[in-house]
């Protein structure tokens, strides 16, 4: 399921949608992204999910899930080498957004986006007023809630990878270049899921 609509409703206030993405950075897996509206009530304990134990981001999960209307969006890697990791982020906001609006079945006031840049004047589909928040994830509610389901969806598919490719270690690093993911490339060269336009992938594939 890559959208859903919340078990109560939204209340009269403005209908805002938070953005945030997981996975721009590593070198193997997909990027994802979610699109939040909170509704009451809101789940408590609300954080940028990097500052969150894994325990509490499990338990914030379904509440969010439970209780807001939200939108899911996977890039694969092969998607990914195709636009580049920015145009595949701004691919997947996109997705997220529209998932989450049609389960709303209404337009949002605004969009707020974690970063720096948004896909408005970028992606042909994004029609809605949109504004980046550096460091949003920790400043807005709805932000921080599109960051935990961006992140615990993303790192239950890299578990799940992670058995079917067991010599990278990714049910720990998440696709991230660590040493033991480093090490595993070199012995074992990339696997599908790795992003081949990302250089440390590329420069070990020129050298295999």
């Amino acid at each position: 399921m890559l959208s859903s609509t919340p078990e109560k409703g939204l209340g009269t206030a403005p209908l805002i949608v938070g953005v945030d993405e997981a996975g721009r950075g590593p070198l193997a897996g997909p990027v994802v992204a979610a699109a939040v509206v909170l509704c009451k009530p809101c789940p408590g304990g609300l954080d940028d999910s990097k500052k969150l134990t894994a325990l509490k981001r499990s338990k914030l999960e379904p509440q969010i899930q439970r209780r807001c209307a939200w939108g899911l969006a996977v890039i694969e890697p092969g998607e990914i080498d195709r636009l580049n990791i920015f145009g595949a982020t701004m691919l997947a906001m996109t997705l997220a957004t529209q998932r989450c609006i049609e389960a709303l079945g209404a337009e949002p006031e605004e969009v707020l986006i974690d970063g720096n840049l948004t896909p408005a004047g970028r992606r042909a589909e994004w029609r809605w007023p949109a504004r980046a928040i550096v460091g949003g994830d920790a400043k807005e509610a709805c932000i921080s809630a599109a960051s935990i389901l961006a992140k615990e969806y993303r790192d239950r598919l890299m578990r799940e990878a992670a058995a079917a490719h067991p010599h990278y270690g990714w049910e720990r690093n998440m696709g991230y270049g660590t040493a033991q993911h480093m090490e595993a490339l070199r012995t074992y060269g990339p696997s599908p899921l790795h992003r081949r336009s990302f250089a440390p992938v590329s420069q070990m594939e020129m050298f295999a």
